[in-house]
């Protein structure tokens, strides 16, 4: 592992913690432009899934209201910063600003105490669908979040929800990875792009526009 001093050291990543004198103010501009460069990526890749996912986004969004009407809650999950994404999106449906409407919604990932019982006793890989198999019914909504579209443990997640007869709403990133094949998921929002960063990003913009639409059709004004 290297270290400070060292060639391709952490100063070659963060040039301002290196000990000998830097120019700081080639620094500053140089962190300025790479500021200025992502959030021009993130805005145009935003801007992108409008014409790629709109009309997706409206279907979605009415199957959710269905479900919440005929009272299905909502599941989120996701890996690392998937999983905060996850809570995040589950926090929204359930506690939004008033005068939202609120729905039933529960974060799969939120109690270690379950999530490190399963991955001991049964495997990580089914950490998801075991809580789905006990928690889960038909007509709920299952919301997995996934850079790859590969995890094991979201696939195996949407694969009980279907079998429960649950709505299953997919976010991956990439190409869509195995999520994206064989119809895994009955609404998939793929964000094309290959950075973690801007992927998630992105996720969670998809996320506050479909609870935005949500509410839309619940307060019936679509």
């Amino acid at each position: 592992m290297s270290t400070v001093g060292e060639p391709g050291g952490i100063e070659a990543l963060y040039p301002f913690l290196a000990p000998a004198p830097v120019d700081r103010e080639a620094v500053v501009t140089d962190l300025c432009a790479s500021t200025r460069r992502k959030a021009d990526e993130i805005v145009a890749l935003r801007r992108s899934l409008v014409a790629l996912h709109a009309e997706r986004l409206v279907a979605c969004a009415r199957a959710m209201a269905a479900a919440f009407e005929a009272g299905g809650r909502l599941f989120a999950f996701g890996n690392g910063g998937s999983s905060t994404d996850a809570q995040a999106v589950a926090q929204v449906f359930a506690a939004p600003p008033e005068p939202a409407r609120a729905v039933a919604a529960v974060p799969l990932a939120q109690d270690v105490a379950l999530l490190t019982a399963l991955s001991n006793d049964v495997g990580y890989e089914l950490v998801f669908a075991r809580q789905l198999a006990a928690l889960g019914r038909r007509g709920d909504v299952a919301v997995g979040l996934s850079t790859s579209g590969g995890s094991a443990n979201v696939l195996n997640a949407m694969a009980e929800a279907s079998r429960r007869g649950m709505l299953t709403v997919g976010l991956v990133g990439y190409d869509g990875g195995p999520m994206a094949q064989e119809d895994r998921v009955a609404y998939l929002f793929v964000v094309p792009s290959a950075s973690v960063h801007r992927i998630q990003e992105a996720q969670i913009t998809l996320c506050h526009v479909l609870w935005e639409l949500t509410q839309r059709v619940l307060t019936g004004e679509t």
